[in-house]
This record gives structure tokens, C-alpha cells and sequence, in this order.
């Protein structure tokens, strides 16, 4: 009899990984992808097997590593959120060329609607930027098991795979049909070392084959079991539903869609199946989670005539995540009753813990800067960055990871006084520390307060790369030590914070301060283990 267990997405594609024989996961933690990893650590297989299952320094770190595992004949993952893959994106698109030797999966978790994520953007976009394959499960189930699909394509198209999960997908829960694991590949070399040196005329070469590939690639999303083309008597209507899309729709029909449906969970884009689609049918409802991708390609695969509805025709929602009642809606079906109640509920925003470290850090910094009529503070990404919410109002900006320092260096060129970033320990050594390096190289007049709650906290607790280094770190990177100070964010130490700040800020140089003081979730955590 198979084994069942209740897995979330991410579990069941973790799962899923080690039982293909995963060798190495390679990550930076970003929700809403982090348990993939964080179950692969936790893992006895991966433990008996000596799976790889660090986490990296940020999501670029994470894609070198995980190639070069491939280089040598192995499995490897790597996960990231969305907005991690721009981070990547370098070595992303470059793998592409490189093409993959040991079966290669780059799992990237989108955020449509924004729960946790500055940005919706589609991560199937990257995937035909750079003419590699995307995966999208429907299903936990499907999850688990295309991902071991995805390592034998990888394997059979020297390709690195992009598998695409969302939100929902990823923190839903299903019961999951399990199989037994396979073994590790041994070590083994590329067949054709050349097109590893992306020298132009190795990528010429390559960049031509790569074009054919695809083309087998669609002829093999074509045959592939993951996209499945159903019979419906009502021709007036046939649907094309995406990835979780597909889950989505049959909520709405559970004895049977009476409409023609294709179900696309692997690309590039069937073409074939489309246009058979489109020959039976009326019209055309696209349903997909995210941006308008496939409703858009539509557009230059069928006939001008053919009508297509879907996000861009305003049928579905333009933005934010789908869900069955919207779904419904697109149908022309009657509102659950329970929709119209589901609408009052008032989301509760996200706040900063009672006793963080940053509540201490943020009241000592306000105090200063409000003494500054045009102080500005640049942010960053992290738990920290609702700061920029009440009590506090202590922020002015957060775009990206890194960017709070190299803006603060742009302000201060431009006459800015003070100019101060904020940014939190793991994300300095995620992206801020080339950043620091131009301010110490320009001598920019700044303040950085490197936050530090000695974990990553905004993702649940995981080891931070700087951990009892950052004044190192800064040192070597060039910061006068002088102009390094630590303090412990407490009340009872504000005010020796607050002097702290108005010293560094009247230093017209570099200056770097690292309040410091553990995450009260992570601390809590650890108290609770040494009680145990």
C-alpha cells in the first residue's frame, strides 16, 4: 500500500526533491519558499545521505552553488521567492547556455497579491526570457511528483527547470501519495565541457542549439502528462486554466466541467493542444495565477477573430491573487453565500514584536533625526522595515534588498544631511556589503545602522550569514574602527544610543552602528529548548 502524509506545497516538492535523489538544496530564505528548505533540513534522509542544506549567503550565491553541484553530475535545487530570481537572475538566464549536466531545479515561490513581498511579479516570464522550462503543479500531489519529473527533464534537455509555486499552493495542506526514494547520481563531467566557458564563440554555438531545444521542449509539454486536454459537451466556451488555476476552476464544477479544458502545468506553451482548443470552441477563458502571460501569447498563436477573455479583458481581476469565488465569477456563475461574509473580514497589518530590538533601536533613532529638520532614513528589507508604520513613522524608503545604503550614498552626493540607512544583519550580507564598499571608496557622509537580531528574522528564525562578524566584516571592508559602534537596543541604554547617533551623524565619513540585541522569537525559541 503507498504511504500518504498531509504535506504543505512546499513540503510535498521538498519530499519530492530528496526521493529523486537531491544532493544539494541551495536557498536564501524568503516567504513564501522557506519551508522548502527548512523541511530538507529536517529531514532524516537528508541527514543519512549528507545532503547538502546550508543556507547561502543570497539567492545568486545559492544558483553558483547549486550549478556547480550540476557540473559534476549532481541533483540540485534552488529555491527563492520571487523577488530572490532578480537576485539570481545573472547566473539564471547564464545557466540557460551553461545548460545543466546533474538535473537542475530552480524553485521560485510567487506572492501574488503581496502577503509578504514588495511586488506580484511572474516568475513564467524569466522562464521564457531566458528559454528555459517552467514547471507549475495544480496540486500538492502534483508538486511532489513533478518534481522528479522536472530532475529527468533537466537530465534528458542538459536544462536547468524553473518550477513555479504561489502562495496558496505553497501553505496549503493535502494529503500526498509518497513513493520511495532513488539514489544520488555519482559524480560525473559534462559531455561537452565548451559550452560551461561562455566565451562568445562558445555561446554562439550553444545560443543555436539552445533555440532548437526549445522547440523539442514544446513538443515535449505537448506529450507531457501534466498538461491534460478534456472533453466538455458546451463548445461555446473552452478554458485554459494554469497551475493552480485548475484547482480553482473544477471547486466550481466537482461533478465535471462542462466546458473544454485544458489544464497547462508545464511550458513552454503547447501550442498544438491551444490551437486545438481554440478550433472547438467559441471562445476562450484563460485563468491563470499571476500576470496575463499565456492570455497574452494567445494573442500571437490563434487567429485575430478568436475571442479570448481572462485578466486583461477585465473577466478576471487584474491584480492580487485568484480564488474560486473570483474564478466563479468569470463563469458567469451565481456568488457562494458565503462569499459576500468572507468579504468583511479586516486583515490585521503586520507590527514589530513587543520587546524587539528594533522597537529600541527605531525610538532612539526618531529622537535623533526629528532633531535634523530634513533628516532622511533609507530602509531596507526585513522586520524592521515596519518601522515605517505607526508608532514610529521612522522610515522614508525601502525598494530592495541592499538598497537602503546605496541609496543613502545617491542622497548624500546630492547635499543630504544626514543621510541614514537601516538595514538588518542578514541582509547586509545578503546585498549590502558591496554597497558599504562604494561609501567607503567615495567617502559618503553616512550613517548605517546594521540592525542586528542574530538570525533572519522576517522568515521565521533561520542562521543569518554575519553571525558574530559584522564588525569584521566592516572593518575589512574598510570602515574606520573608531567609527564602528556597537550598542545593546534596551530602553534603559537609549540614551547612550541616542549620543551614539548624534556622534556618528556630526562625523562627516562613513560611520556604522550595530545595536544588537537577539530576536525575542528566536529567543524565545532557544529558551524553550534549553528547558526541554
Amino acid at each position: 500500500m503507498a504511504q500518504r502524509e498531509l504535506l504543505l506545497g512546499d513540503e510535498a516538492l521538498a519530499l519530492g526533491a530528496l526521493h529523486a535523489g537531491l544532493s544539494g538544496v541551495f536557498a536564501y530564505p524568503g516567504t513564501p519558499s522557506t519551508e522548502i528548505t527548512e523541511y530538507i533540513q529536517n529531514h532524516p534522509l537528508a541527514a543519512e545521505r549528507g545532503v547538502h542544506r546550508a543556507w547561502s549567503a543570497n539567492e545568486k550565491t545559492a544558483m553558483e552553488e547549486a550549478l556547480g553541484m550540476s557540473f559534476v553530475g549532481k541533483r540540485a535545487m534552488v529555491c527563492m521567492k520571487h523577488v530572490g530570481l532578480n537576485v539570481a537572475a545573472d547566473a539564471f538566464v547564464n545557466s540557460a547556455m551553461t545548460g545543466a549536466h546533474g538535473g537542475l531545479v530552480v524553485v521560485v515561490a510567487d506572492d501574488p497579491s503581496m502577503h509578504s513581498s514588495q511586488n506580484e511579479q511572474d516568475s513564467r516570464f524569466y522562464g521564457q526570457f531566458a528559454l528555459i522550462p517552467v514547471f507549475e503543479p495544480a496540486t500538492q500531489q502534483e508538486a511532489y511528483d513533478m518534481v522528479r519529473a522536472a530532475f529527468d527533464h533537466s537530465e534528458r534537455f542538459r536544462i536547468p527547470v524553473l518550477m513555479r509555486l504561489t502562495t496558496r499552493m505553497a501553505h496549503s495542506r493535502a494529503a500526498v501519495e509518497v513513493g520511495e526514494p532513488q539514489p544520488e547520481n555519482p559524480l560525473s563531467y559534462p559531455e561537452s565541457p565548451r559550452q560551461w566557458v561562455l566565451m562568445p564563440g562558445n555561446s554562439r554555438v550553444r545560443y543555436t542549439a539552445l533555440i532548437d531545444d526549445y522547440a523539442r521542449m514544446e513538443e515535449a509539454a505537448v506529450e507531457s502528462a501534466f498538461n491534460r486536454y478534456t472533453e466538455g459537451p458546451d463548445k461555446r466556451l473552452g478554458i485554459l486554466a494554469c497551475g493552480i488555476a485548475y484547482n480553482y476552476l473544477m471547486e466550481n464544477y466537482p461533478e465535471g466541467c462542462p466546458c473544454p479544458v485544458l489544464k497547462v502545468s508545464q511550458y513552454p506553451l503547447p501550442r498544438r493542444l491551444v490551437r486545438h482548443l481554440a478550433a472547438e470552441c467559441q471562445e476562450l477563458l484563460v485563468i491563470e495565477e499571476g500576470q496575463p502571460l499565456v492570455e497574452q501569447a494567445l494573442r500571437g498563436v490563434l487567429p485575430a477573430a478568436q475571442k479570448i477573455r481572462g485578466r486583461l479583458t477585465g473577466e478576471l481581476p487584474r491584480t492580487g491573487e485568484l480564488t474560486p469565488d473570483s474564478v466563479r465569477a468569470a463563469l458567469g456563475l451565481a456568488p457562494h453565500r458565503a462569499h459576500a461574509a468572507s468579504q468583511t473580514v479586516v486583515p490585521r497589518p503586520p507590527a514589530l514584536c513587543q520587546g524587539c530590538g528594533h522597537r529600541d533601536m527605531y525610538t532612539a533613532l526618531t529622537e535623533v533625526v526629528r532633531e535634523f529638520p530634513a533628516g532622511k532614513v533609507f530602509s531596507d528589507i526585513g522586520c524592521y522595515t515596519l518601522g515605517w508604520l505607526a508608532p514610529f513613522h521612522a522610515i522614508d524608503t525601502c525598494v530592495d534588498m541592499g538598497a537602503s545604503i546605496t541609496m543613502a550614498i545617491g542622497a548624500a552626493h546630492a547635499g543630504q544631511h544626514p543621510s541614514v540607512a537601516v538595514i538588518g544583519d542578514s541582509t547586509f550580507t545578503h546585498s549590502g556589503m558591496t554597497g558599504l564598499l562604494d561609501a567607503v571608496n567615495e567617502g559618503a557622509d553616512i550613517t548605517v545602522v546594521i540592525s542586528d537580531n542574530l538570525t533572519t528574522g522576517m522568515t521565521g528564525g533561520q542562521d543569518s550569514a554575519g553571525t558574530g562578524r559584522l564588525e569584521q566584516i566592516c572593518a575589512g571592508i574598510g570602515v574606520d574602527p573608531a567609527h564602528i559602534r556597537v550598542v545593546v537596543p534596551l530602553p534603559k541604554n537609549r540614551e547612550e544610543m541616542k549620543q551614539i547617533l548624534r556622534e556618528e551623524i556630526a562625523y562627516h565619513g562613513v560611520s556604522v552602528i550595530i545595536p544588537r540585541r537577539e530576536c525575542i522569537q528566536t529567543a524565545k525559541r532557544h529558551a524553550a529548548a534549553k528547558n526541554r
